[in-house]
C-alpha cells in the first residue's frame, strides 16, 4: 500500500512539475522591454525563490504575496531539475536579447553576475549525475551525503529561519514537515540513477551518512527532536495541537521517506569502494573540470591550482616560524610546533557543556573586539546583526569547525555563526579567532549584508570564489587592524588558517586530478596543518563530497589582494583603503572577472 501511494505520487509531482517546466519556458520567451533591465531581473529572483524556496525564508521574503513559499520545499526530483533547465535556457535567451547601452555601473554588474551563474549552473546541469546549483556554492556529484541532503537541510532550515509568529506560521512549519518526503524521494530517484550509471559515492562517505540518518530517523518523530522540536519550543505561546500534529507527519510520512532513503545508500553501499576521488569514476575528470570551475569561477587546471598551493603553503610557514619560536618552540617542523602550542595550559577548553559554553563565550568576546574597529576599513558600516549557534547534532559529525551567514533582509533573524561543538577539542583560542571573522564579522555575515542592499536576485546569486576569498581577506583585515597585537597564539592561528587553505589547493586537486588516496591526503593535510586528525578527517570527506568547492577560498582571496596591489599601484598618494573595500563589499557577490571589472572604474573613478 505505502510503494504503491509513494508511486501515485510520485507520478503525480513529476506530471505537475513537467507541466511548471512548460509554463517556465513560455514565460521566459516572452519579450522584455529593452530598457527594462531591472524588472527582468527582479523576476528572475522571483522565480528563483519559487524554485528554491527555503532561500525566501532565510532572506524573510516569504511574506505578503510571496508567503506560500514559506511552506513549501524545492523540488529535487529528475523533474525538478527538468524545470530548472527551462528557466536557464529561457533567462540566458532573454539577457542575451537586453541591449546593456545606457545601463549603470550596478545594473551591468548584476545582468553579468547573473549570465555567469545561470550559464555555469546549465552547463552543470548537463552532466549527467550530480547537484548543481543556481548561485550556491553546494556543488556536489552525490545528491545525498554526510554533508548534502534534505535531511540535514529541512532540519537546520526549521530551527534556525523558519519564523513561528502565529497561528499561520504554525500551519507553514507544519506544511513544510508535510513536504519533505516528497523532497526526500525525489532525491532518491536521483541518487538511485545515478547508481545505475555507476556513480556511487566512497564507502567511507557512505557509512557517515548511513549512521547520521539512522540517528536522524530515530529521532524524526520525538517532541525534543530535530524536526518536532523546533515547533515545540516555537508555540510555546500559540494555542493548538501543533507538536502532535507534527509529530503524526514525522510518523507517517517523513520516517517512511528517510527510510526508503536509507535503502538506497545501503544499495550504494554494498558496491561502493574506498577511492575518494572523481578521477576513478564515470565522467569523473569532466565533473570535476566544472566542479573547479563553479568553484574558482576560473578556468586554471588543477595542476595550476596544486601548484599554487605548494608555493603559497610554503610562504606561509614562512611567517609562522618566527611567531613559534618567540613562544620558545624552536624543534620540529612548523606543524609539529603549532601542534604543540595548542596543547598548552589555558589554550583549549574543558570538555563537556562547559567546555562548549566556553567556547561560545570566548567566540563572542573576539566578536565583540572588532566591532569598534571596523570604521578603520570601511566607509560606510552594516549593522552586523550577529548570534552564534550550535549546529544541528545530526549535522555535526560531517560538518566542519563553523560556518555563517546573514539573516533575513529585514533584519528580523539575525545571521548566524554555526558552530561545531560536538568534539570541543577541535577548537582552542589559536584556531577560534580567525574562525569567527570570518564566517562573522567582517567575513561572511558582513559581507552578506551589504548583498542584501542590492537588487533580490544579488542577495540570491552567490559565488565561492569571491564569498570565501572575501573571507579570508576579512581575517587578514583583522590582522591588519591588530586584534592580534597583543595575540601571538591567535595571529598564529590566523596564519594556520591561511596555511589551511593553501593545503585544501593541494589535496582537492590531489584526491581528484592526481588519484591520492584518503590516507595520503589525510597524511598530507595533517603533515601541513598540525590540525587534529578527528578534524582533518571531517575536511578530507568533505572535498571528497563537494570536489572543487574548497579551492574557491584561497584562489579567491588571492584575487582580491591582487586587485587591491592594482588598485594602491594606479592611484598611489590617492588610494584608500576604505574606499577600495567599500567597492568590493558594494560591488556585492561576483565572478572574480567581474570583480576585476569593478575595481576598473573605482581606479577610474566611477563607481562598482
Amino acid at each position: 500500500m505505502t510503494t504503491e501511494i509513494s508511486r501515485r505520487g510520485a507520478l503525480a509531482g513529476i506530471a505537475a512539475t513537467s507541466v511548471a517546466a512548460t509554463s517556465v519556458a513560455v514565460a521566459a520567451r516572452a519579450a522584455v522591454p529593452a530598457t527594462d533591465a531591472a524588472a527582468l531581473l527582479d523576476r528572475f529572483a522571483w522565480r528563483l525563490l519559487e524554485i528554491g524556496p527555503e532561500r525566501a525564508t532565510a532572506l524573510g521574503v516569504d511574506s505578503g504575496a510571496h508567503a506560500g513559499l514559506r511552506r513549501k520545499l524545492e523540488d529535487r526530483s529528475p523533474a525538478g531539475v527538468a524545470a530548472q533547465r527551462a528557466f536557464l535556457r529561457g533567462a540566458l535567451a532573454e539577457l542575451a536579447r537586453l541591449p546593456r547601452t545606457g545601463l549603470d555601473p550596478t545594473t551591468l554588474t548584476s545582468l553579468a553576475v547573473a549570465e555567469s551563474a545561470f550559464r555555469t549552473a546549465l552547463d552543470g546541469m548537463a552532466l549527467p549525475y550530480g547537484v548543481a546549483t543556481i548561485g550556491d556554492w553546494r556543488n556536489t556529484p552525490y545528491g545525498v551525503i554526510q554533508n548534502v541532503g534534505s535531511w540535514l537541510d529541512v532540519p537546520q532550515l526549521l530551527d534556525g529561519d523558519q519564523p513561528v509568529r502565529d497561528a499561520a506560521d504554525a500551519e507553514a512549519y507544519l506544511a513544510r514537515l508535510a513536504a519533505m518526503p516528497a523532497q526526500l524521494d525525489g532525491e532518491t530517484a536521483r541518487i538511485r540513477m545515478a547508481r545505475e550509471q555507476g556513480l556511487v559515492p566512497p564507502a567511507f562517505l557512505l557509512d557517515k551518512t548511513i549512521a547520521g540518518m539512522t540517528r536522524t530517523i530515530a529521532d524524526a518523530a520525538k517532541a525534543d527532536g530535530a524536526l518536532v522540536g523546533p515547533l515545540a519550543r516555537k508555540v510555546a505561546a500559540i494555542p493548538g495541537r501543533w507538536v502532535d500534529r507534527a509529530q503524526g507527519i514525522a510518523r507517517s510520512a517523513i520516517v517512511p521517506a528517510l527510510e526508503r532513503q536509507l535503502t538506497e545508500l545501503r544499495a550504494e553501499r554494498a558496491v561502493a569502494s574506498d577511492a575518494p576521488g572523481l578521477g576513478v569514476r564515470p565522467h569523473g575528470p569532466e565533473w570535476y573540470a566544472w566542479g573547479l570551475r563553479a568553484g574558482t569561477t576560473t578556468r586554471r587546471s588543477a595542476a595550476d591550482i596544486h601548484a599554487f598551493g605548494r608555493a603559497r603553503l610554503a610562504e606561509l610557514q614562512a611567517r609562522m616560524d618566527p611567531i613559534l619560536r618567540g613562544q620558545g618552540l624552536t624543534e620540529g617542523s612548523v606543524a609539529d610546533r603549532a601542534t604543540a602550542l595548542q596543547h598548552r595550559p589555558g589554550i583549549g577548553f574543558p570538555d563537556g557543556d562547559e567546555g562548549r559554553r566556553q567556547i561560545v563565550a570566548y567566540m563572542q568576546g573576539r566578536i565583540d573586539a572588532i566591532r569598534p574597529r571596523l570604521g578603520q576599513v570601511f566607509r560606510r558600516l552594516t549593522r552586523g546583526n550577529l548570534e552564534i549557534r550550535r549546529m544541528p547534532l545530526a549535522q555535526e559529525p560531517g560538518a566542519p569547525a563553523a560556518y555563517g551567514g546573514p539573516g533575513s533582509i529585514d533584519g528580523r533573524v539575525p545571521g548566524k555563526v554555526w558552530v561545531n561543538l560536538g568534539d570541543p577539542s577541535i577548537h582552542n583560542r589559536v584556531t577560534i579567532p580567525d574562525l569567527l571573522f570570518h564566517e562573522g564579522i567582517p567575513g561572511h555575515v558582513w559581507q552578506g549584508e551589504y548583498a542584501q542592499q542590492l537588487p533580490l536576485i544579488r542577495s540570491i546569486l552567490a559565488f565561492n570564489a569571491y564569498s570565501e576569498g572575501w573571507a579570508l581577506y576579512a581575517e587578514q583585515l583583522a590582522d591588519e587592524l591588530g586584534i592580534y597585537a597583543d595575540d601571538p597564539a591567535g595571529q598564529l592561528g590566523y596564519l594556520m588558517g591561511l596555511a589551511w587553505r593553501a593545503v585544501r589547493l593541494i589535496v582537492d586537486t590531489g584526491i581528484h586530478a592526481m588519484g591520492w588516496s584518503r590516507d595520503k591526503a589525510l597524511a598530507e593535510f595533517v603533515a601541513a596543518t598540525g590540525l587534529p586528525r578527528s578534524n582533518a578527517e571531517s575536511e578530507i570527506d568533505r572535498y571528497c563530497a563537494w570536489p572543487g568547492q574548497a579551492c574557491g577560498y584561497e584562489i579567491g582571496h588571492a584575487e582580491i589582494v591582487a586587485q587591491r596591489d592594482r588598485a594602491r599601484a594606479a592611484l598611489g598618494a590617492r588610494f584608500d583603503l576604505r574606499d577600495f573595500n567599500q567597492t568590493v563589499v558594494d560591488g556585492g557577490n561576483v565572478p572574480l572577472d567581474v570583480l576585476a571589472g569593478n575595481v576598473s572604474r573605482y581606479i577610474g573613478g566611477g563607481n562598482a
